[in-house]
C-alpha cells in the first residue's frame, strides 16, 4: 500500500493526534518526530484529495492526549530535580496499560504489522527526554547516567534516581587495631575515618567503602597505600575539590590514616578494585622460641623463594570463609635476623597468601612454612603491608577516569523562560 492508504486506513480507526499518526511509520525517513510525520501525512492526504488541510481536533483516541504533553512532563522532572546536580541524565516512562493496548490496536486496526513504527512509550521517552536535556543543558545517558527520571503516568508521579559518585584512591593506615570497615568490636575504622568530609560534600545518604583486599586489623598499610573506591550513595552533588577533601581527611584523623592519588571514575572501577589480581609486599617482625642459626634462616629463606605455598583456611578465619586448601606462590623473599630470637622478614607474594601463616606454618595447615623449615615455633609480632600492585597492569587504568567538563547544572538553574521554551 501507499503511504497515502496508510495514513487513510489509520484515520479509519478514530480520530487521530499527530504524534499517534506518524508513529507506526516511524521507521520511515530521518530527523522527524512522530508529530511532524502525522503532520506531512495529514498534508499529503488533503493535498491528494484536493481538501483544505485541517489540524485535528477531536481528542486522540490512542494517547487520550498524552503526546500533546511532554514540555509539561519535561516541566515536572526538572521541578522534581530541584537541587540535585547532574551531568548526564535518561527518562523512563511508565505507561498505563489501557495506552499501550490502544498503541497496538492502532496497527492492527489500519492492517499494520503490530511492531510497525514505535512504541508509545519509546516516542515518550525521548520527546520528554530531549526537552529534559536541552533546557538542563545535559547530556542524556544511556548507560549509567547520573540522574533517571521515571514519568509514571498512571500514578501521575515523577521519580528521581540519583546514581552513585565513585572515587578512587589509596590509603595508608599508620595505627594497628583499626578495621578496613565498620567492626562493632573496633571504635573506629578507615571506612568512618575517611568518608564523612566526602559524604558531606556530596550531601549522599551513605558512603561504602571498597577496598582492594585488606590488610589484618593489627597491620598498618603503609607505602604506596591500598586501593580503594569510596562509593557515594544518592548525592544531590555531583562535583566536589578533592584535593580539599584530601586534606580534610589527612588533616582530621590524628595521624590515623593518609588518603592520596584521588580521582573521580567511573562505576566499573568498583567492581576493577574488588577483583583485579593483586600482589602484595609484607614486613613482619618474627619471633621464634628457640634460638635460630644465620645459615639455617638463610637457608629456610631461599627454599620460600618462588615456592608454591599450600594454604588450608586458617584456623583464625575458619570461622567465616570456606575450608579450602588454597595454592599461593610467594614471588620473593629476603629477611635478616635482629637476634637469634628475633627477625625482620619482607615478603612479595601472590594475593590471598596469608602471611601470618607462612611464618607459622598453623599447626601444618601452610606448607612449607618458614617456622617448619627451621623446625622452631615462629610467630609474627608485627605485620606492615608495603605494597599493594595490580599484577596485570595498574589498578587505575585511563578508561575507569571519569572525566568530566565545566559545572554539574540542576533544576534551580532552569528559569521559567527556559522550561516554556517551544
Amino acid at each position: 500500500m501507499s503511504l497515502i492508504d496508510d495514513t487513510r486506513g489509520l484515520l479509519a480507526t478514530g480520530p487521530l493526534c499527530n504524534a499517534c499518526l506518524g508513529r507506526p511509520v516511524a521507521d520511515r525517513s530521518f530527523g522527524l518526530t512522530n508529530d511532524a510525520r502525522g503532520r506531512a501525512m495529514r498534508t499529503a492526504l488533503a493535498l491528494e484529495a484536493d481538501d483544505p488541510y485541517e489540524e485535528p481536533d477531536e481528542p486522540c483516541w490512542v494517547c487520550e492526549g498524552l503526546c500533546e504533553r511532554f514540555d509539561e512532563l519535561a516541566d515536572r522532572a526538572i521541578e522534581a530535580l530541584g537541587a540535585t546536580e547532574l551531568y548526564t541524565y535518561q527518562v523512563g516512562t511508565r505507561v498505563p496499560p489501557l495506552l499501550e493496548e490502544n498503541d497496538r490496536l492502532l496497527r492492527i486496526d489500519a492492517g499494520f504489522d503490530p511492531e510497525a513504527g514505535e512504541e508509545l512509550r519509546s516516542e515518550l521517552n525521548r520527546e520528554v527526554g530531549r526537552r529534559v536535556g536541552r533546557r538542563l543543558g545535559a547530556d542524556v545517558d544511556f548507560h549509567r547516567p547520573d540522574v533517571q527520571f521515571l514519568v509514571d503516568l498512571e500514578a501521575d508521579s515523577i521519580e528521581i534516581q540519583r546514581n552513585s559518585v565513585s572515587i578512587y584512591g589509596r590509603y595508608r593506615k599508620l595505627k594497628r587495631d583499626i578495621p578496613q570497615t565498620e567492626w562493632e568490636k573496633f571504635d573506629e575504622s578507615v571506612e568512618e575515618l575517611v568518608a564523612p568530609p566526602f559524604l558531606s560534600a556530596f550531601r549522599g545518604t551513605e558512603a561504602v567503602f571498597h577496598g582492594a583486599g585488606r590488610e589484618d586489623v593489627d597491620a598498618l598499610m603503609l607505602g604506596s597505600g591500598r586501593p580503594f573506591v569510596l562509593e557515594i550513595k544518592q548525592p544531590r552533588r555531583r562535583d566536589a575539590d578533592l584535593t580539599e577533601l584530601q586534606t580534610a581527611v589527612n588533616e582530621g584523623t590524628d595521624g590515623k590514616v593518609e588518603i592520596e592519588e584521588l580521582t573521580f571514575v567511573t562505576h566499573e572501577m568498583i567492581e576493577r578494585v574488588k577483583g583485579h589480581d593483586g600482589s602484595k609486599t609484607y614486613r613482619a617482625t618474627v619471633d621464634f622460641v628457640e634460638p635460630v642459626a644465620a645459615a639455617d634462616f638463610e637457608a629456610a629463606l631461599e627454599t620460600l623463594e618462588g615456592a608454591t605455598i599450600e594454604q588450608r583456611t586458617p584456623n583464625r578465619v575458619d570461622h567465616r570463609r570456606a575450608d579450602l586448601v588454597r595454592e599461593r606462590t610467594v614471588f620473593d623473599v629476603e629477611g635478616s635476623l635482629t637476634d637469634e630470637y628475633t627477625a625482620t622478614v619482607e615478603v612479595h607474594g601472590e594475593g590471598g597468601l596469608y602471611i601470618k601463616e607462612l611464618v607459622s606454618g598453623d599447626e601444618g595447615r601452610t606448607e612449607p612454612s618458614l617456622g617448619g623449615l627451621l623446625g622452631v615455633e615462629a610467630t609474627v609480632a608485627a605485620l606492615d603491608v608495603l605494597d599493594v600492585a595490580g599484577v596485570d597492569g595498574p589498578f587505575l587504568m585511563p578508561e575507569f577516569r571519569l572525566e568530566r567538563d565545566g559545572d554539574p547544572v540542576s533544576g534551580g538553574d532552569v528559569s521559567s523562560a527556559d522550561r516554556t521554551e517551544p
